[in-house]
């Protein structure tokens, strides 16, 4: 059985049917991907700021959303159902206050068979929605303006924007 449709999508096969990739043929390679989201953070959340990060009665903002994000990209196949589970040899992020915008970056690294943008993009994500949760007692005027993938390696195809 294939895995890939005659329309290219791999998850889909050649019934129309949804399917996880099959990777059992893969060889173990070192990956890393590398994802952003970007928050637009209001003037009164902005101003909350000491040093780079904001404290409230729920704790450091940044870091616990860095701990959030961690979480989400290892949790990353119980949220998207064909995401293969595998071991991640790394997760790390990194949040910075440019201009408006709190900018989280992820990075995950894994030896394994298939890639780990969708961890990647996860962590971004779940990332900057602790950020919202976080302080939306100040303002609900945050927006998360983009999450996109910025690089990735190890695969067949080597991405970078």
């Amino acid at each position: 059985m294939s895995n890939e449709s005659n329309s290219g999508f791999t998850h889909i096969n050649e019934t129309g049917q949804p399917a996880m990739v099959d990777i059992s043929g893969k060889h173990d390679t070192y990956r890393i991907a590398v994802a952003e989201s970007r928050i637009f953070l209001p003037a009164v959340i902005r101003e909350q700021f000491q040093g780079q990060d904001i404290q409230t009665r729920k704790g450091s903002v940044f870091q616990t959303a860095i701990i959030a994000g961690i979480m989400g990209a290892k949790k990353t196949p119980e949220l998207i159902p064909l995401c293969h589970g595998i071991l991640l040899d790394g997760c790390d992020i990194q949040i910075q206050l440019e201009g408006e915008e709190a900018v989280i970056r992820c990075a995950v690294k894994t030896t394994g068979k298939t890639g780990v943008e969708m961890e990647a993009l996860t962590g971004a994500s779940i990332a900057a929605l602790t950020i919202y949760d976080m302080c939306k007692a100040l303002s609900q005027e945050m927006v998360i303006r983009e999450t996109k993938l910025i690089s990735k390696s190890g695969g067949k195809h080597d991405f970078s924007k």
